[in-house]
């Protein structure tokens, strides 16, 4: 019975960890290098978004995406009992 609350509790962080590695990957590959021409057709703030998003925005999304693990971890452990 511990065992599977013990692996229920794993098998659900590395999901949290394996769709956030999703996400860093999509914004870091994909719209910084990999579509960093079509959106630069966009203009954010008078600046090209693919160089936005290559130079701050990723970045943006990376500290975001710490808070957001932070906090599911946060709720996370909670669900499963799991004290400090």
């Amino acid at each position: 019975m511990e065992q599977d609350k013990h692996q229920a509790y794993w098998r659900a962080n590395t999901a949290l960890i394996r769709n956030l590695l999703i996400v860093w990957a999509l914004v870091s590959i994909v719209f910084s290098i990999l579509l960093v021409e079509p959106l630069n057709a966009v203009r954010l703030g008078g600046v090209p978004l693919g160089f936005w998003m290559a130079q701050q925005g990723s970045i943006f999304v990376f500290v975001a995406l710490i808070f957001i693990y932070a906090v599911q971890m946060d709720k996370l452990d909670r669900k499963h009992d799991i004290d400090e």
